[in-house]
């Protein structure tokens, strides 16, 4: 699936669940809501978590976790953008178009 494919798909399921009519300010929580969730997984990978009240985790389960916790921000991102009538490819784009602009100098 292409990304502009994904981001039509969670923008009709998002539709669909009544979540799609969110403002953007709310959306841009949910985002920091995901952030926080994918620190704990990095942090999970990286350092441990020493708590009493979780089961130590396999290494394919923190990896499982961490991929979740990717994409559902990705996804929130994903459909702030289309919020604004941003594609999802056009966000790739820009960021490699102003990252070799930025290191024009540096890029071989």
């Amino acid at each position: 699936m292409q990304l502009n494919q994904h981001q039509q798909w969670l923008i009709n399921f998002y539709q669909q669940r009544d979540w799609y009519k969110l403002s953007p300010f709310i959306r841009l929580n949910f985002i920091s809501e995901e952030v926080g969730e994918l620190s704990r997984a990095v942090r999970a990978i990286e350092i441990g978590r020493d708590h009493p009240g979780e089961k130590k985790q396999t290494p394919s389960q923190l990896t499982d976790n961490l991929m979740e916790e990717m994409a559902d921000t990705l996804d929130q991102v994903i459909v702030l953008s289309s919020l604004y009538g941003i594609k999802a490819e056009d966000l790739i784009k820009y960021s490699e178009q102003k990252l070799k602009r930025r290191f024009e100098n540096e890029l071989q």
